[in-house]
């Protein structure tokens, strides 16, 4: 007897495979309820199966209690029982409480002075700091100050030396005093990129064939406005001119056009 294919669901996130699998072990409890006195049995004969893993896709089982709290908390969901059996954020996802106010201006401070620190420099000298400084609050964890420190943006910075240009300085000190945006041109519809990106899947092909399909993008550099997005099955001379020309009928000519890293075809 053939094997029935399973659902492929590795595109979907964590949380959603996670909830699919929690409904699908308690759903059959709503779709055909037991009699009155029998839930505790159908539960338990729940527990005694063997499921696949979400994650690892090994087989697995789940207690008693674990599906006995998956199936009340859809019981007490009246729209979106699969929502309900998600994982929730912690309310203090992000907040990094284990940081006190003190201690966050003194990392601050500290890499105020010292931008080309790597984190475990960081980590070091802020030991010595809230060992001789108790009112700083308690050390955290290597983990802990190197998520507040991508939080916050300070990443390390390369250290200027005299060998450096002077140009090297003034562009340091422009990054330091002013917001340093990422557009080439100042006015929209001046400069647009376009480039191939190759599909995080495969498809299946009318001939029968698996092939990875290729975005063809066209952004406007100022606006970041999407002229024409397309997907094909090569990156050829014949596509890009046909999915350039989708772009000009929509938008009409930019003044400049540059593909990839190349210097604008035409002015």
């Amino acid at each position: 007897m053939d094997e029935i294919p399973r659902a492929d669901r590795s595109h979907l996130p964590r949380s959603e495979r996670w909830a699919l699998l929690r409904f699908s072990i308690v759903g059959p409890l709503f779709a055909a309820p037991p009699a009155a006195g029998e839930l505790a049995s159908a539960i338990a004969e729940l527990a005694e199966k063997t499921w696949i893993h979400p994650v690892s896709g090994e087989l697995t089982r789940f207690g008693f209690s674990t599906i006995e709290r998956w199936y009340h908390q859809a019981r007490r969901e009246q729209r979106d029982q699969v929502g309900a059996l998600r994982r929730k954020l912690r309310r203090d996802a992000g907040k990094q409480p284990a940081l006190g106010e003190p201690l966050r201006a003194a990392i601050r401070s500290q890499y105020a002075d010292h931008r080309s620190w790597s984190c475990q420099l960081h980590y070091d000298n802020l030991a010595v700091r809230v060992k001789a400084d108790p009112g700083l609050g308690s050390m955290p964890s290597y983990s802990t100050l190197r998520r507040f420190l991508r939080s916050e943006g300070l990443v390390k910075c390369r250290r200027l030396s005299t060998r450096d240009s002077e140009g090297a300085h003034r562009a340091a000190a422009r990054r330091e005093q002013r917001e340093v945006r990422s557009f080439e041109a100042e006015h929209v519809h001046a400069l647009w990129h376009l480039d191939f990106h190759h599909g995080s899947h495969k498809v299946l092909t009318s001939r029968g064939e698996w092939v990875t399909p290729l975005a063809l993008g066209v952004l406007d550099d100022r606006s970041r406005l999407a002229c024409h997005l397309q997907w094909y099955l090569a990156e050829t001379a014949e596509n890009l001119i046909h999915g350039l020309c989708q772009a000009f009928l929509k938008r009409g000519l930019p003044r400049s056009l540059r593909i990839r890293q190349l210097n604008p075809i035409f002015p």
